[in-house]
């Protein structure tokens, strides 16, 4: 359930829906954001997602419903929701012809912001881009590139921070610096909204979780209480084939091994006891307990009732 507050929702989406030739994108989505939440938005490719992150940059008008960044109507009062929000988008969407820096300062005097430069040092200093400040953009790597979206959306100092997919393509020493200055920034007060498809990340950073699947809501409340959820471990045993019994709850995994669901540790003992009497020898075996992934792959893969 969303928290009680008195103050006004750094994010409010009332009934939105939103349709394209042959499918509905979003149907009758509502969800409150607060200020100073760090927010994962999940859910599979063609969810809406993306729709929902229009709406809320006031790219796309939702055909029914509501949308506002920090009170202000993302259509009505397009100027100043633009301003409270600062988004990173997935696709790499650059201007060519200038410089890192310049791409920054173009983006900070777009806001209206005044004297950007120290603030502008201190983004390149946090996204290690220093050494790449006058650099054409159209010269970085992939990486680089989503580095530089990241400081755009941030280079006007927006209470309300949308990361879509942000550490795609970026190596593990950038994605932990990227981490380090958002959860600072959130420290600070900003509300971020995630959508990653790396669930450690959210299960790690995020207070609390909407799904989505098909458009709709599925699940909404907060990362402890999914968790709490979702009872059982899972097990992952390496060996050259599973029993036949068992063959039916098992999934094989990238490892080359076998994956079990179980309801708890009486139960693994059956499957234990399974491969001892097929003689199956097993070479490894993973328990797990319940994470942020098995909450997303069970609420996404059957229809659920949003919480």
């Amino acid at each position: 359930m969303n928290p009680v507050s008195n103050k006004t929702a750094a994010v409010n989406v009332d009934d939105v829906c939103k349709s394209y030739p042959n499918v509905r994108a979003l149907n009758h989505v509502s969800l409150r954001v607060e200020q100073g939440e760090f927010f994962a938005l999940l859910g599979p490719n063609g969810a809406g997602k993306t729709t929902l992150i229009s709406i809320l940059a006031g790219l796309t008008r939702a055909d029914s419903g509501h949308a506002a960044i920090m009170g202000h109507d993302t259509i009505a009062d397009y100027r100043d929701a633009r301003k409270n929000l600062g988004v990173v988008p997935q696709e790499l969407v650059y201007d060519p012809f200038f410089s890192v820096r310049e791409t920054l300062r173009f983006q900070a005097r777009y806001y209206g912001v005044p004297k950007p430069d120290a603030w502008i040092d201190e983004i390149l200093h946090n996204l290690d881009l220093t050494g790449k400040a006058n650099e054409n953009m159209r010269s970085l790597s992939g990486g680089m590139k989503r580095r530089v979206l990241v400081g755009q959306a941030l280079v006007h100092k927006p209470p309300v921070i949308v990361l879509d997919e942000p550490t795609a393509g970026v190596d593990v020493e950038l994605r932990q610096n990227l981490w380090t200055f958002i959860k600072r920034l959130n420290g600070e007060g900003h509300t971020i909204i995630l959508t990653t498809h790396y669930l450690e990340e959210a299960e790690a950073l995020c207070n609390r979780v909407a799904m989505l699947k098909n458009g709709e809501i599925v699940a909404l409340d907060t990362t402890a209480n999914l968790l709490r959820g979702m009872s059982g471990i899972t097990v992952q045993i390496s060996a050259d084939t599973t029993p036949v019994s068992w063959a039916p709850r098992s999934s094989a995994q990238a490892s080359g091994a076998f994956g079990f669901t179980l309801s708890g540790y009486a139960e693994l003992e059956s499957l234990l006891a399974a491969f001892r009497e097929a003689n199956i020898a097993i070479r490894e075996l993973k328990l797990g307990e319940a994470d942020l992934e098995r909450a997303f792959l069970k609420l996404t893969s059957h229809t659920a009732v949003a919480a």
